[in-house]
């Protein structure tokens, strides 16, 4: 499958730009295609219009789904937990039968991030807004998730600057802040224990980042994979180039 996959690819990005970027091996491919009835070749516009529509349903339909109730609380694969080095006071509390203050505050901060998960999408856009040619060819020729792998590194640091104070302002407003101070106080209270003060909101900030892209990935694969998820007509065409066998 990954064979024929990535020989649709390679003909289609040949095809599209032109027989001088591709080697002979690429061309006597394309001519044994081209024996056989085919569709017209797409264009180079249409191959970056399908990926950049693949890209913005992805991106969109995944921060809709974290952002929604819930969206992060009651999906165990991108749920919010403590911080690791803040672990041991979370099962110290448990110990102490204090587990209602602590599933208090999960349930703040995964609030928290699905408040923030409503910011992402423009920045998404503005990503994917300013894909190039190249940009489209790794794609094509990448894994099934070679489009959030792109998104990542495009938007990481974008969505860590705007996340962050929208990440402390939805803390602050859902009251996770305060019961984080609580949780820490009552854990240092503790005889013997070594105190700690770990950063609430970077590791919020970086989990719900996490959360989205995990989200994402899974939108990309399914657009890969599933033709009934390609929802429009350019999407089709580009992808069903992979479907190839």
């Amino acid at each position: 499958m990954k064979k024929w996959r990535t020989l649709g690819f390679m003909t289609l990005i040949c095809v599209s730009i032109n027989f001088s970027s591709c080697t002979p091996e690429q061309l006597g491919q394309i001519i044994d295609i081209a024996t056989t009835p085919t569709e017209t070749p797409l264009t180079q516009e249409q191959i970056i219009g399908g990926l950049k529509e693949a890209l913005i349903q992805g991106a969109v339909n995944g921060a809709a789904k974290v952002s929604a109730t819930d969206g992060y609380y009651k999906n165990d694969l991108i749920k919010i937990l403590f911080p690791p080095e803040a672990q041991k006071v979370e099962q110290k509390l448990r110990d102490l039968g204090m587990s209602n203050l602590v599933d208090d505050m999960i349930e703040k901060v995964n609030h928290s991030a699905e408040d923030a998960a409503k910011e992402a999408a423009p920045i998404f856009k503005k990503a994917i807004t300013s894909m190039t040619i190249a940009d489209a060819m790794d794609i094509l020729m990448g894994e099934n998730t070679a489009a959030t792998n792109y998104l990542k590194r495009t938007t990481s640091q974008d969505l860590y600057n705007v996340f962050e104070p929208v990440i402390v302002k939805h803390l602050n407003k859902r009251g996770a802040l305060d019961s984080w101070t609580k949780v820490v106080t009552r854990y240092n209270q503790i005889p013997f224990v070594q105190k700690v003060n770990p950063s609430l909101q970077d590791h919020v900030t970086t989990k719900a980042i996490d959360g989205i892209f995990h989200m994402i990935a899974k939108e990309e694969t399914l657009i890969r994979k599933d033709p009934v998820a390609r929802t429009t007509d350019l999407l089709k065409k580009v992808f069903a180039k992979q479907d190839n066998k």
